[in-house]
């Protein structure tokens, strides 16, 4: 019996990180953390359903929702079997629809509302079919998978048989890095401990109360003026020590000259990377910096629009590590676009995961790259961030400073009734009092 998709349910849900400061950076001083939740809803036995959703950061949430409405019409009554038979043709038929793909094509808030529902069509497949995300793909037929990708503007850089052969690469050893990965988990890296916002004196504690809990890889936000940078570096390297990973973030604060002369101060440091350190737009800008400051390495991709943009950082030289976003490009699909283009070029992938629901959706790709893709650990870290994963019925598990291997079955970004209520805008119980509206 057929599964049919009954209803396209999207909703606003937003949390008041503002007022401690979380997520703050260089450009976004007072994000609230925010997502446009979907949940494609069934008539199958048992409440089955899918969830995907795309991050915000408050104001605007709105405008993605109603981006997500715009598809619903399209979605619904389409069964999941006639997705899953095609399910590069289900990708393209939202994204090459002929009137809404005006307001992108392929980029923005429309791509956004586009990912929140395509992830949330592959929560449903994964679900139905008993496994979770990075588990369903590892077990797709390399010539399956490579068909669900769209190969329109980056066949100058991969095509299909590539996927088919980086795919049939290292097939024969995935069960042993599989059971690794069930033993060891995958290497991440901490964000929390120096948002740009946070006082020195909390700086120190939480990266002492870092390094005490087994991590070695530690993000510093900078862009707000170098002063401010290079005494708040210090502090970290005295509390971390010689030893750890210290990346950077300017989060596209700098111009490409600005970008150069700063990070000649900030090398005294040893950087591993300097993430976002100009306009994500600017190819050849990155590739300008990426040669100046070497050997600091360059990382970008939480802001990278589509799998074409993508393609040109790669081919231009202009990256060290992709930071591919699960929500930002087109779902599924075109994360996989991305992470098969990386493993041609040799890039390590590190994504984003800044942001509520985003480290729950990007283990999956990690795990997967690392099974079924790239066979490799070097050179690669998710991010973690520790805010507001219990709103999420099945979070993610990092212990150790590695990410644990989810079991449960889908993307793992449903979220409790319990947070709806209290955290959906404007009605939820935290934004019904006067003083916590937004501006």
């Amino acid at each position: 019996m057929a599964t049919t998709i009954t209803r396209v349910v999207a909703r606003d849900i937003r949390f008041p990180t503002s007022r401690e400061l979380h997520g703050s950076d260089a450009l976004n001083v007072d994000p609230d953390y925010s997502a446009a939740h979907v949940v494609l809803e069934t008539d199958a036995p048992g409440g089955l359903a899918g969830h995907g959703l795309a991050f915000t950061t408050g104001r605007g949430t709105e405008v993605v929702v109603a981006g997500v409405r715009a598809y619903a019409p399209l979605v619904e009554g389409r069964t999941l079997e006639s997705i899953v038979a095609d399910l590069g043709g289900f990708w393209r038929s939202l994204a090459l629809e002929s009137q809404i793909r005006w307001l992108g094509p392929e980029k923005g808030v429309i791509h956004m509302a586009l990912a929140a529902i395509v992830n949330a069509v592959w929560d449903l497949y994964a679900k139905a079919e008993g496994k979770p995300l990075w588990k369903l793909l590892a077990d797709m037929e390399p010539e399956r998978l490579a068909s669900c990708i769209d190969f329109r503007y980056i066949e100058d850089a991969i095509t299909p048989a590539d996927v088919v052969e980086i795919l049939r690469r290292n097939a024969g050893s995935r069960r042993e890095r599989e059971e690794e990965l069930a033993r060891n988990g995958y290497p991440a890296y901490t964000t929390s401990a120096a948002w740009l916002g946070y006082p020195d004196d909390k700086l120190r504690a939480l990266c002492r109360a870092g390094t005490a809990a087994g991590w070695s890889a530690f993000k510093m936000k900078v862009g707000a003026s170098l002063e401010d940078d290079i005494r708040r570096a210090r502090l970290i390297r005295e509390e971390i020590g010689p030893d750890a990973r210290l990346m950077m973030d300017a989060n596209q604060r700098w111009g490409v000259s600005e970008a150069i002369e700063n990070m000649s101060e900030l090398t005294a440091f040893d950087p591993w990377w300097i993430e976002e350190p100009t306009s994500p737009d600017d190819v050849l800008g990155h590739a300008r910096i990426r040669q100046a400051i070497a050997p600091v390495r360059v990382a970008t991709g939480e802001h990278v629009q589509n799998r074409i943009v993508f393609k040109q950082l790669m081919q231009a030289e202009a990256i060290d590590f992709c930071q591919l976003d699960a929500c930002r490009l087109g779902g599924v699909n075109e994360v996989l676009a991305v992470l098969f283009m990386a493993a041609r070029f040799g890039i390590p992938v590190c994504p984003h995961s800044g942001g509520v629901g985003l480290g729950e959706c990007v283990q999956h790709f990690s795990f997967f790259d690392y099974v079924a893709v790239s066979a490799s650990l070097e050179d690669r870290a998710v991010e973690y961030v520790d805010h507001l994963h219990e709103h999420f019925l099945h979070p993610v598990v990092v212990a150790g400073g590695r990410y644990r291997l989810p079991t449960f079955p889908g993307y793992c970004v449903a979220i409790h009734d319990d947070s709806f209520a209290t955290y959906e805008f404007p009605e939820g119980e935290v934004w019904r009092e006067p003083a916590a509206a937004p501006v």
